[in-house]
């Protein structure tokens, strides 16, 4: 259980860390409020076109009578705008690492800097990091799929439904919040997703101490662009104590050319 403070600790960190250099926080704020906007944008878009997106989708209601046309057309209005509301809470994140690579990583390298040691570096081309990013966070937001659906059917089941499954769905989130949060620094390095899931599944209570509060922060979108900052630097300073510099050979992370996936 201390794993779990521990993991805890590390977000707390992180966020010390960017008060205490304001320059990178406001550095780090900048991916986190583009995405923001480009979300907000697309679910107003949402907002005013999922009414007639239903009413193109069930022409075989045309002809229904009143109140079940109204009905029917309602509930599924309500229930677009909520699956699209889902997939933006689940996909900001990824987004967001993904548009701001090449800040996150910089403000990586400076945690990295500051604490002292080895400062570590991919060597690969910008572009190279974008596909490598862009491919682990498909792969990771295929695995949470995969567990929303699993969750969801579980969340049928009476009582268990309803107080197991929900916690179960929290630290899943969180587990892969941790993931896609130190693949920052673990992918500098030069860890293929496969290692690093393998990492955090032997250290899965400090995983979780760490992904879990930031889950439920994270749920809360515009609360998500003041933390992610620190969150990228409570991530680093968790990589260093996972992948310690001067470790032995035998538990060196592999490298990008022997990830053939």
């Amino acid at each position: 259980m201390r794993d779990l403070g521990a993991g805890f600790g590390y977000l707390i960190k992180g966020q010390r860390w960017v008060g205490r250099h304001g320059r990178w926080f406001g550095f780090g704020l900048l991916p986190g409020l583009v995405t923001l906007i480009l979300y907000a944008a697309a679910l107003t878009g949402l907002g005013y076109g999922a009414d007639d997106f239903v009413d193109w989708a069930t022409p075989f209601a045309d002809d229904w009578s009143s109140p079940w046309l109204a009905l029917l057309r309602n509930t599924l209005t309500v229930l677009v705008f909520g699956l699209g509301l889902f997939l933006a809470v689940i996909t900001f994140t990824a987004v967001t690492l993904l548009v701001g690579q090449p800040f996150y990583e910089s403000l990586s390298e400076q945690v990295d800097r500051t604490e002292g040691g080895e400062v570590p570096e991919s060597g690969l081309p910008l572009w190279r990091e974008l596909w490598i990013s862009a491919r682990d966070s498909v792969r990771v937001l295929v695995r949470v799929g995969l567990y929303s659906v699993l969750l969801f059917a579980l969340g049928f089941i009476p009582v268990v439904g309803q107080t197991v499954v929900p916690v179960i769905g929290f630290c899943v989130t969180g587990y892969f919040l941790a993931e896609e949060l130190t693949a920052v620094a673990l992918q500098r390095r030069g860890m293929a997703l496969k290692n690093r899931l393998a990492l955090l599944r032997g250290r899965r209570l400090l995983t979780l101490g760490f992904g879990v509060p930031l889950g439920l922060a994270f749920l809360i979108p515009f609360v998500a662009v003041f933390l992610m900052p620190g969150a990228v630097a409570g991530a680093t300073l968790l990589a260093r104590d996972l992948v310690p510099s001067g470790g032995d050979e035998d538990d060196a992370p592999t490298p990008y050319t022997l990830d053939k996936d």
